[in-house]
């Protein structure tokens, strides 16, 4: 028995339910453009068979992990690498048996599709993960993984991916995607511009980060111009690596517009060490219009993932580092956030700044007023904690009606977890079309059309979001 109904997620009127399917059916073999996301650039420049199904399934993916981890399983015993390097479970069929023994956990949820999709139509699996069934799913999954079949390159054109992009800081030396480029694979797999470590001066070692960032460049970031000078030449470093976009995670959406003799004042001032936490959130501010303001010029599209609460767990993130489950949403505020920047940028037609939130009351009393007015603005999908069948679903009946389809940047799936792409460009996809179907059968869109807008949510408007 299949694992997953082939018309799931679609409504349950018979009528609808019709459209619906003959919607989806019309994208669901398209090439899957995957616009920003943080696989491991490593894995297809050295093609090599990945580890283990727990080092697949639950080891990247905090989606999985902090399930677990919210009903006490430590995260040790899940082998999620310590910070100190310390003592970790290493055998990776105890970490999967421990997953197995709490996969009930994910009933309901997005995960839930995601693991699912994975094991059938990637490995071919038709029995539920249970205690009883750990084992055998575990070696039917090992046993694939050692075939050429299941190298990542393989993977990757299995998936029918198009394009893949990662997400590097901007002291990488992108040596993973140079090693792609010169092998000759004709995967497409470019890098994302994320210079939070040298741009937060709250971001963990950042004196030294911006020393580091001196170093590589050559260039004096002790000044103010020589910072600047530093990001344009690292900005260009990434072109030449293929990347088409920039990526910022801050805490607000707080930006600032300051004369050049204010900010070279503050950054001084950041510079010192002697500086307190709204001179920390003023100076984010100001360089996210610094880089809108260089994206005018090097024409790279501009990410803003605002919002999120990062290492909330002190414990969590002293023991284990960052990106580990514990980033949580928080009120955010665009309108007044975002208006220096936007005084500054924002009627630019030739500018692309794709917000993201995770605070889903501003969709649509901020988000969809101001991407429906200013050109430069797009909304990027729901992301992290509303990647999800309902939270889609919940962003479009939120923002259609304001700013319409073509304010918006299709879908990407921000994801660590490498099997997880077709799935969850697969969830957007229904849910997109179910959302289409309901326009239709209600009048509200012509059914041609909504051939159209699906084809556009799926496919083109990604590409063009992100120049591809």
């Amino acid at each position: 028995m299949p694992l997953n109904d082939p018309d799931r997620l679609f409504p349950i009127d018979p009528r609808q339910r019709d459209m619906t399917r003959a919607l989806y059916q019309s994208v669901a073999d398209l090439p899957i453009i995957s616009p920003h996301g943080h696989c491991d650039p490593q894995w297809f420049a050295e093609d090599k068979r990945f580890g283990d199904p727990a080092e697949l399934f639950v080891i990247p993916d905090h989606y999985v992990f902090r399930m677990l981890v919210s009903q006490g399983v430590p995260m040790a015993d899940l082998g999620i690498p310590r910070a100190d390097g310390g003592a970790v479970e290493r055998d990776p069929r105890q970490i999967w048996n421990r997953f197995a023994a709490h996969c009930h956990l994910f009933r309901g949820t997005p995960s839930s599709i995601w693991l699912d999709h994975a094991f059938e139509h990637v490995f071919g699996i038709d029995q539920v993960l249970s205690p009883e069934t750990a084992g055998l799913i575990y070696d039917q999954i090992e046993a694939q993984l050692a075939t050429d079949a299941f190298r990542p390159r393989a993977l990757f054109d299995g998936f029918n991916i198009e394009l893949l992009a990662t997400t590097e800081g901007a002291l990488d030396d992108l040596k993973w995607h140079k090693m792609i480029a010169d092998s000759g694979w004709q995967g497409r797999v470019i890098t994302t511009y994320r210079p939070d470590a040298v741009v937060d001066p709250e971001f963990e070692g950042f004196a030294q980060n911006l020393r580091d960032f001196g170093d590589v460049t050559g260039e004096d970031t002790r000044s103010w111009s020589g910072y600047l000078a530093a990001h344009r030449k690292r900005r260009a470093f990434f072109r030449d690596h293929g990347a088409t976009a920039t990526d910022h995670g801050h805490p607000s959406a707080h930006t600032a517009n300051l004369s050049c003799a204010d900010a070279e004042a503050l950054f001084i001032k950041i510079n010192s060490g002697y500086f307190n936490a709204a001179d920390a959130e003023e100076f984010r501010g100001q360089m996210l219009t610094e880089m809108a303001k260089m994206s005018l010029d090097d024409g790279m599209t501009m990410q803003i993932h605002a919002g999120s609460r990062r290492n909330h767990s002190a414990r969590v993130f002293a023991e284990f580092g960052r990106d580990k489950g514990f980033d949580i949403p928080g009120c955010t505020d665009y309108v007044t956030g975002l208006k220096p920047m936007l005084d500054a940028v924002g009627m630019e037609p030739d500018l692309t700044i794709i917000l993201f939130t995770l605070d889903e009351t501003v969709y649509a009393r901020e988000l969809a007023p101001l991407a429906g007015a200013y050109p430069a603005l797009k909304l990027g999908p729901p992301w992290w904690f509303h990647d999800s069948y309902e939270g889609i679903k919940r962003f479009r009946e939120n923002t259609t009606e304001t700013c319409g389809f073509y304010n918006t940047a299709g879908f990407n799936d921000d994801t660590r977890a490498f099997c997880s792409i077709p799935a969850r460009h697969d969830v957007s996809r229904r849910s997109d079309c179910a959302y289409l179907s309901t326009l239709v059968m209600t009048g509200r869109l012509r059914e041609p059309d909504a051939f159209e807008v699906a084809h556009d949510l799926s496919y083109g408007l990604a590409k063009t979001a992100y120049n591809l």
